[in-house]
C-alpha cells in the first residue's frame, strides 16, 4: 500500500510515500505522517491510499504523529473543495483545518500530580490534627489535583506525603484538562415555552434534518457554493428573526433533536460576540440529564493549551456540542447533524489570509457534504443570504416578532446639523440623548452607548500651517490614544509619542489639535456629565487581559456599570433586561466608506445595536445621532424595515452589477515601489484578458490604488473581475496565479467573494 501525502510547504502537489510494515495498520487517509523530502524530514497528511504509484524507488515513511488521525476524511475532502473554489495551495487549506497547538509533533497533553483515596481496610492510623484536616478534605472530594487539594486545605506537599507514607492516597501524574470555563458554577436549565413562530421554525428544521438523515452523503460541490445554481432549497434555512425574537432558543431545541438522533452540533457566531454569555447558555441546557454532553469552545481568546485540550475532546466524540469562532467550522464532530451560523451576515466570518474562506459559505458547503442541516440567523441578513431565498436556493423562516410580546424599541433619529447650531460647535451628545441618560440614572436603569470608533481623537491637525500626523508606513492618519500619550495607526501598528507642539520644523506652533472622537472621548466626557455614574468601556484597548471582557460584562450584568461605552463587540449578542436606552454616536461614520457595501454594513449595524434595548419588562428607547439623518439606511434602520432596505439596495446592486446579481474575485497586487506595482498591475490585467477569454461575462475592472493605497510600508493595486460563474472564475484564476509570471518583490493575492474591499 502506498500513501498519498500533501505536505505542510506550500508546493501545490501530492507526493508517494511507501507504507512501511510495522505502519500499516496506523497509518489511513487524515493521519498526520513525518517523511523524508530531500535532505529534511517534514511533516505532512496523508490525503489518499493508493495500490500503485507511476513512481520508483519510493522513500518510506518515518513516523505516524498522535495515536488518532486529526483530520476526518469529511473534513480532509471540505480542505480540498476549500482549496479550489479559493484559489489557494492545498497544503494551506489542509492547514487552516488544524489548530497550531494540535499541529505539534509532540502531543501537548499538561500532566498534573492527582491525589486519590487509596483502598484500605480496617481504622484510620494515628495522624496529627493538621494532617485530619488534610485527610477529611481528600475523603470528601475523593480525587482531585494535588494543586486544587493545597488550595483548599492552605497545607504542604508534605503533609499530604505523610499520608502516602501512611497509605490513606495514591500521588500520580495524571492529564489534566485545560477548561477556560472549568471555575464557573453553571446551573442546569430546561426547554422554555415557544410561541407559534419558534414552534412552527423548529417543526421545519427537525422535519428536514429527518429528510437529509434518509438522503445523507449526496452533494453537489459546484451548486454548494454561494450564490451558484441550486436547484433545490437543500443546503440551508435562513432564520430571519428580529432582535429578542427568541432564535437562540429555537437553536438550542434543534441541537437537542439532533443529540436524541445520535448526532453532533456546530455553532458559529461572530468572534466579537463570542460572550461568556453564549457559551453559559448551551452549557446550562446540556451539562445535565439524558443528553448531557461536553460543550468544546473554540476562539481565539483560548490559549494554545486550552485550545489543544478542547479540540481533543471534540475528535475524541467526548463533546458533541462545538461552539466558535468561523474556524470551529472544521471541528471533528462525527457524525454531524446541525450547523447553526449565528449572525450569518457578519464580515468577521471571512479570512483575511490565505485561504480566504467565508465560513457561512464553508458551513453550507459542509452541511451538503455530510447530509447536515445548516441553520443561517440573523436579525438583518446578508444580500446574499436573502437573494438565495428569493432565487429558491434557501428556505425562509421568520420570526418577525419579539419573544414573550415584548415591544421592539422606539428609534429616535436626530439631527446633528441643527444640534450643532444649537450648542455652537460638534456636539458629542445632544440635548435629547443627555436628557434621557439623566433619566436612566435617575430610574436605576442602565444605558449603552455605541460608536464604532476607539481612542480618543482620529487625527491631529495644524491650524496654522495645515499639518496633519499620518503613518509612515500606511496611508492613514494617526490616531490619538490619551491614556497612552501618543498617536497610533490601527493599521500597522506604528506609534509615537504625542508632541506638544506642530511637529513641522518651519512652524512648531503650539496650538495644535485633535480633531474627531472615539470611545475613549466619549467616556472622558461622560465622567464631566455624569460624575457620579458609573461609566465603563469595552473595546479592544480596554479589554488588555484575557477576562477583561467576561469581567465587564459581568459587572454589567449585575448592575455594577451604570453605562457601557463600546465599538461594535458590544452591537450585538449580548441580552441585558435592564438596558432601557442604547445612543448610537455617529450613526453614519460607515457610510463614508469606500466600499458598496457601505449602506448594508450601516442598517445593519444601527438595526443590531438598537435591538440591545428594551429586552426585559420596560419598553426600549434608542438615540441615533446622524449628521445624514435622511439616508435611506438609517430611515429604514429606524423602521427596523429589513424588507423595504433590501427591495432598494437590490436596485443599486442591479443596476451596477454589483453581489448578489454577480460575484467579485479582488485581485491585490502589492510591494514597496509604487511604479512597479503598478506596472505589474497592467501587465496583470493584459494576461488575465487573455486567460479569462474563453469565459463568458467576466467583467475586469481596473488596475487602480485601493482604497487603502499603501499599508504596512506596501503600496497597493487591485483589479475586481465580476462574473456569475464564480466557480469556472475561481478555476481559471488558480491556473492564471500558477503560470503567470511577476516580479519577485511583488506579490498577488487572490480573494474570492471578498466582504472588504480597502
Amino acid at each position: 500500500m502506498i500513501a498519498r501525502v500533501t505536505l505542510e510547504i506550500a508546493l501545490r502537489k501530492e507526493f508517494d510515500y511507501a507504507i512501511p510494515p510495522e505502519l500499516a495498520s496506523r497509518v489511513e487517509v487524515g493521519s498526520r505522517v513525518k517523511v523524508p523530502f530531500g535532505p529534511r524530514q517534514v511533516t505532512g497528511i496523508v490525503t489518499a491510499l493508493v495500490e500503485e504509484s507511476t513512481h520508483t524507488n519510493l522513500r518510506s515513511i518515518l513516523k505516524v504523529i498522535g495515536a488518532q488521525s486529526p483530520v476526518t476524511p469529511k473534513v480532509l475532502r471540505l480542505a480540498r473543495w476549500i482549496g479550489d473554489y479559493y484559489c489557494c495551495a492545498p497544503e494551506i487549506a489542509l492547514k487552516s483545518v488544524l489548530p497550531d497547538s494540535v499541529r505539534k509533533e509532540k502531543e501537548g497533553w499538561r500532566e498534573r500530580l492527582h491525589v486519590r483515596v487509596a483502598p484500605f481496610t480496617g481504622e484510620l492510623p494515628k495522624l496529627t490534627k493538621r494532617q485530619v484536616e488534610v485527610w477529611n478534605i481528600i475523603e470528601e472530594w475523593r480525587e482531585l489535583s494535588l494543586t486544587r487539594l493545597l488550595e483548599l486545605s492552605g497545607a504542604t506537599t508534605e503533609t499530604v506525603r505523610k499520608l502516602e507514607d501512611k497509605n490513606l492516597v495514591t500521588i500520580a501524574p495524571e492529564i489534566s484538562e485545560r477548561d477556560p470555563y472549568a471555575l464557573e458554577q453553571i446551573l442546569p436549565t430546561q426547554s422554555l415555552e415557544m410561541n407559534a413562530e419558534q414552534a412552527l421554525a423548529l417543526e421545519k428544521i427537525i422535519a428536514k434534518m429527518g429528510e437529509l438523515s434518509a438522503e445523507r452523503g449526496t452533494w453537489n460541490a459546484e451548486a454548494a457554493a454561494q450564490g451558484s445554481a441550486l436547484r433545490t432549497p437543500r443546503s440551508a434555512f435562513l432564520l430571519h428573526g428580529v432582535t429578542g425574537s427568541g432564535k437562540t432558543e429555537v437553536y438550542l431545541q434543534a441541537i437537542a433533536h439532533a443529540l436524541e438522533q445520535g448526532q453532533g452540533a456546530i455553532v458559529l457566531v461572530p468572534e466579537i460576540s463570542l460572550t461568556p454569555q453564549t457559551v453559559e447558555r448551551f452549557k446550562a441546557r446540556f451539562s445535565s440529564g439524558k443528553l448531557q454532553t461536553l460543550v468544546a469552545v473554540l476562539h481565539s481568546h483560548l490559549s494554545a493549551g486550552e485550545r489543544h485540550d478542547e479540540w481533543h475532546k471534540i475528535r475524541q466524540g467526548r463533546a458533541r456540542i462545538v461552539i466558535g469562532a468561523r474556524s470551529a467550522i472544521f471541528a471533528p464532530v462525527d457524525p454531524l447533524g446541525l450547523i447553526i451560523v449565528d449572525e450569518e451576515h457578519e464580515h468577521s466570518y471571512k479570512q483575511e489570509e490565505a485561504p480566504r474562506y467565508h465560513a457561512r459559505d464553508v458551513a453550507v458547503v459542509r452541511g451538503q457534504m455530510e447530509g447536515a442541516v445548516v441553520v443561517l440567523g440573523s436579525a438583518t441578513p446578508s444580500l446574499e443570504s436573502f437573494y438565495n431565498v428569493k432565487k429558491g436556493k434557501y428556505a425562509l423562516l421568520e420570526m418577525p416578532t419579539r419573544a414573550d410580546h415584548k415591544k421592539m424599541p422606539v428609534v429616535r433619529v436626530v439631527d446633528m446639523r441643527a444640534e450643532g447650531r444649537k450648542q455652537k460647535g460638534t456636539p458629542i451628545f445632544s440635548e435629547q440623548l443627555k436628557e434621557a441618560i439623566t433619566q436612566r440614572l435617575e430610574r436605576r436603569e442602565q444605558t449603552m452607548l455605541f460608536l464604532n470608533r476607539r481612542g480618543y481623537s482620529t487625527s491631529l491637525q495644524c491650524p496654522k500651517c495645515g499639518y496633519v500626523a499620518e503613518c509612515p508606513n500606511c496611508s492613514v492618519s494617526l490616531t490619538y490614544h490619551r491614556a497612552k500619550q501618543k498617536l497610533c495607526c490601527h493599521i500597522c501598528g506604528h506609534d509615537a509619542p504625542a508632541p506638544n507642539v506642530c511637529p513641522d520644523v518651519k512652524c512648531r506652533n503650539p496650538a495644535i489639535r485633535y480633531a474627531g472622537l472615539g470611545t475613549e472621548k466619549v467616556e472622558a466626557t461622560l465622567a464631566k456629565l455624569f460624575p457620579h455614574a458609573r461609566v465603563s468601556r469595552m473595546d479592544s484597548d480596554a479589554l488588555k487581559r484575557k477576562d477583561d471582557f467576561r469581567r465587564i460584562l459581568g459587572d454589567f450584568k449585575t448592575g455594577k456599570i451604570d453605562i457601557l461605552v463600546g465599538t461594535q463587540m458590544i452591537a450585538k449578542g449580548l441580552h441585558f433586561e435592564n438596558v432601557t436606552l442604547v445612543g448610537v454616536i455617529y450613526a453614519d461614520l460607515s457610510l463614508h466608506m469606500p466600499d458598496f457595501r457601505a449602506g448594508e454594513r450601516t442598517f445593519q449595524l444601527l438595526t443590531q445595536v438598537a435591538g440591545r434595548a428594551g429586552r426585559g419588562d420596560v419598553e426600549g428607547e434608542v438615540f441615533v445621532q446622524a449628521f445624514t439623518p435622511f439616508h435611506p439606511a438609517i430611515q429604514f434602520a429606524r423602521r427596523h424595515d429589513f424588507a423595504g432596505f433590501y427591495e432598494q439596495e437590490m436596485e443599486f446592486r442591479e443596476q451596477l452589477q454589483y453581489p448578489p446579481i454577480s460575484r467579485v474575485a479582488l485581485l491585490t497586487l502589492k510591494g514597496r515601489n509604487e511604479e512597479k506595482v503598478r506596472l505589474t498591475a497592467e501587465h496583470a490585467r493584459r494576461e488575465l484578458e487573455k486567460s479569462l477569454a474563453a469565459l463568458r461575462e467576466v467583467l475586469i475592472a481596473g488596475p487602480a490604488p485601493a482604497p487603502l493605497a499603501r499599508a504596512e510600508t506596501f503600496y497597493r493595486y487591485q483589479l475586481m473581475l465580476r462574473t456569475r460563474q464564480m466557480p469556472k472564475l475561481s478555476q481559471a484564476l488558480t491556473r492564471f496565479v500558477e503560470t503567470v509570471s511577476l516580479p519577485e518583490d511583488v506579490n498577488l493575492a487572490v480573494d474570492i467573494d471578498p466582504v472588504n474591499l480597502s
